[in-house]
């Protein structure tokens, strides 16, 4: 019996997950939960509150029995910045802050995009670390007057577990920072975001066992895991070929392919596509969609008792599909005072009926979402010229069965969907390789599909073509 920790935080909540692998299947148990903790300060500024994270953390790990090692993923781009003493300088800002706001055309004025994407072969997204960082330098240039180490929130929590600063590779990736070719730090990327590069460090491959800590009354090796959540998620997905693209659905959807090369060309930029690092040195080739974050936003706003998302989204069964459609990756939709208004506002503008009950809302955002995936299908096949199987879904997306249903329906191919503690498996698999318990990536993924259950959806009913060339062309009076 070979026993592991997986620290999984996501931007709305985390949580500790005691995994046991027996030799044959792998069992989870969920240890502790908590909120993701964020704090607004006096001047509007969204920051995460990373001692209380860490305070539920140390938390968790103290009630579980003994365990062999323990690991941290979580979500990218975000980062703390430390001192010569080892302590914070100044609490990390959330993606989701309005400070990067018209920062990327005063980025490009020193280097082109196309340069940009040159290097890195990363999505373009003004919360990317890259414009995070010249935020930083505009706004706050005393924090890196200070700082003498960088970390991305995974790498900070494993330095306050065992003492190491090391900078994982898979996070790292997401950073807009790290060269593509030589997948080390752009020293000239730097110097346009105005960071000294001594403040990074090394990169370490996710499987790298960093130190120890103490968990429960016992010590663990603290293994530097796929410590990007959606890097985790594609470890423990059990893909069935080079053919089937992957959603790793929750608050954001990346649907993509595995893939042993990026794709960072001239037509990839087009397609605004992101290469990011996987586990075994494989990329991630995928589009970051806008996800359930719309949802979760539109349930904030309703009055208590409010319903269960199980509940919304029965209700949006019973709605009149294909009604109204918005594009999720508007920037309106990125962190709007209400989602409601935004989502109407834009059904407005586009010359739609404006969705008023709950029902309709929720249809929506569902329909929109499951079109996104067809419009990320079809730039995917071209970028590879190949067409795609089947469609994974994975996370905790994968128990909204409507949505599923709507993307076979989008896509018109199969949907698998499942596992939904994909993060968290990805994160123990890593473990139980580093350990030895595993061989490698295709043994925990064939440990994945002989553990878990799998849903089937088969095309159903075909997409009105008004509404999808509404998304591909909306028609703003």
């Amino acid at each position: 019996m070979v026993r592991c920790l997986a620290i999984d935080l996501g931007a709305g909540s985390g949580r500790a997950i005691a995994a046991r692998y027996d030799g044959a299947t792998l069992h989870l148990t969920e240890t502790a939960r908590f909120d993701t903790p964020l704090l607004i300060n006096e001047t509007g500024t969204h920051h995460w509150d990373i001692d209380a994270i860490e305070s539920h953390i140390r938390a968790g790990i103290l009630d579980v029995g003994p365990v062999e090692s323990v690991g941290i993923d979580s979500w990218g781009v975000d980062y703390v910045l430390v001192d010569g003493a080892g302590r914070r300088v100044g609490l990390p800002v959330s993606y989701r802050d309005n400070r990067t706001q018209g920062l990327m055309a005063s980025v490009f004025e020193r280097m082109s995009q196309a340069e940009i994407y040159r290097r890195t072969g990363i999505q373009f997204q003004p919360f990317n670390t890259l414009y995070q960082l010249a935020a930083t330098a505009r706004l706050t240039p005393s924090w890196l007057a200070d700082a003498r180490h960088f970390l991305m929130v995974p790498d900070y929590l494993n330095f306050r577990l065992c003492g190491t600063l090391a900078n994982e590779y898979t996070n790292a990736s997401t950073t807009q920072l790290l060269n593509l070719a030589s997948r080390d730090w752009d020293g000239d990327l730097l110097a346009v975001a105005g960071v000294d590069p001594s403040l990074m460090q090394r990169i370490v491959e996710p499987g790298t066992i960093l130190g120890e800590t103490e968990v429960g009354n016992g010590l663990a090796h603290v293994v530097a895991v796929a410590s990007h959540d959606t890097a985790s998620a594609v470890v423990a997905a059990p893909l069935d070929g080079p053919d089937q693209a992957y959603i790793s659905s929750g608050t954001w959807s990346l649907m993509g392919l595995e893939s042993p090369v990026p794709f960072a060309g001239t037509a990839a930029l087009g397609f605004n596509v992101t290469n990011e690092g996987g586990y075994g040195r494989r990329f991630r080739v995928l589009k970051n969609i806008m996800g359930l974050w719309l949802l979760q936003r539109i349930r904030a706003e309703m009055p208590e008792p409010r319903p269960s998302h199980a509940d919304l989204v029965a209700a949006a069964e019973q709605a009149t599909p294909w009604r109204s459609v918005i594009n999720p990756d508007d920037p309106r939709f990125l962190n709007p005072p209400s989602m409601i208004a935004a989502l109407q506002d834009y059904c407005a503008q586009t010359r739609q009926p404006v969705p008023v009950d709950r029902p309709h809302l929720v249809r929506c955002i569902l329909d929109s979402l499951a079109l996104s995936y067809r419009r990320a299908k079809e730039d995917l096949e071209q970028l590879t010229g190949r067409s795609l199987s089947s469609i994974r879904i994975i996370g905790g997306g994968s128990r909204n069965r409507l949505l599923n249903q709507l993307t076979a329906d989008a896509c018109q191919i199969p949907v698998k969907a499942g596992p939904v503690e994909t993060s968290a498996l990805g994160n123990v698999c890593v473990q139980l390789i580093t350990l030895g318990a595993l061989s490698d990536l295709d043994a925990a993924r064939a440990l994945v599909r002989r553990s878990f259950p799998i849903e089937h959806y088969r095309p159903n009913n075909p997409v009105p073509q008004e509404a999808w060339q509404h998304l591909r062309t909306p028609e703003h009076v």
